[in-house]
């Protein structure tokens, strides 16, 4: 089965169109005002509307209250929710059953030991993404271009389905891959041509990339 990927911080209709048009799973939309891929969610809405039926509209939240929640999902109609902060399992847990909708919920690794965060969400979250532990001077916890330690994951199983993230690109994800059996990526800054901009070249590369690789 080929790799399903999930293109995130898109912010043009260019990009979104060239993530559909190349075969992303999920497209993802983020709130996050510090990030320099924030959306309004007026913005967001508009965008989620040219995404074609059977493409996964996600929306990133770092440590966000239920009123950014509200605000974003009266808007935008995502599918999923993406928690990208601290937020606790009780807090994963409220917000999924609050707004009735999936959740992932993003581990951040640097080494071994941080992969028992993830089984607090067991039972909680629908979904797990593993992605590089940032920097402490890094205003955002995501999207850094960071690729941690893939042979952390090689060997794992996870009783609920998981992305891999951190620093991919169209050139390493053949590696990436093969070490960790990921059946599903996400990519930002990867398919970046500026910090912020999405490249519909690069979007195309990685996802061809995907398709063609053989996941968990």
């Amino acid at each position: 089965m080929s790799v399903e990927a999930k293109i995130c911080g898109l912010s043009t209709a260019e990009a979104v169109a060239a993530a559909a048009r190349h075969g992303a799973r999920y497209v993802g939309f983020v709130f996050y005002p510090p990030s320099r891929r924030n959306l309004t969610p007026a913005l967001a809405g508009a965008l989620a509307a040219v995404v074609p039926p059977g493409i996964a509209k996600v929306g990133l939240f770092v440590d966000a209250d239920d009123a950014t929640l509200a605000e974003a999902l009266d808007k935008a109609p995502l599918d999923l929710l993406q928690f990208h902060g601290r937020e606790s399992p009780e807090r994963v847990l409220w917000a999924k059953r609050r707004f009735g909708k999936p959740v992932m919920k993003s581990i951040p690794v640097a080494a071994a030991a941080d992969l028992k965060l993830a089984e607090a969400y067991y039972g909680v979250a629908d979904r797990l993404m593993f992605d590089a532990k940032p920097p402490k001077d890094a205003t955002v916890p995501g999207g850094n271009g960071l690729v941690f330690d893939w042979e952390l994951l090689a060997g794992k199983r996870w009783p609920v389905p998981w992305m891999l993230s951190g620093g991919l690109t169209a050139e390493n994800l053949a590696t990436a891959v093969r070490i960790t059996h990921a059946g599903a990526v996400d990519v930002s800054s990867g398919v970046e041509s500026a910090p912020g901009v999405k490249d519909p070249d690069k979007i195309a590369a990685f996802l061809a990339r995907a398709g063609a690789l053989d996941g968990g």
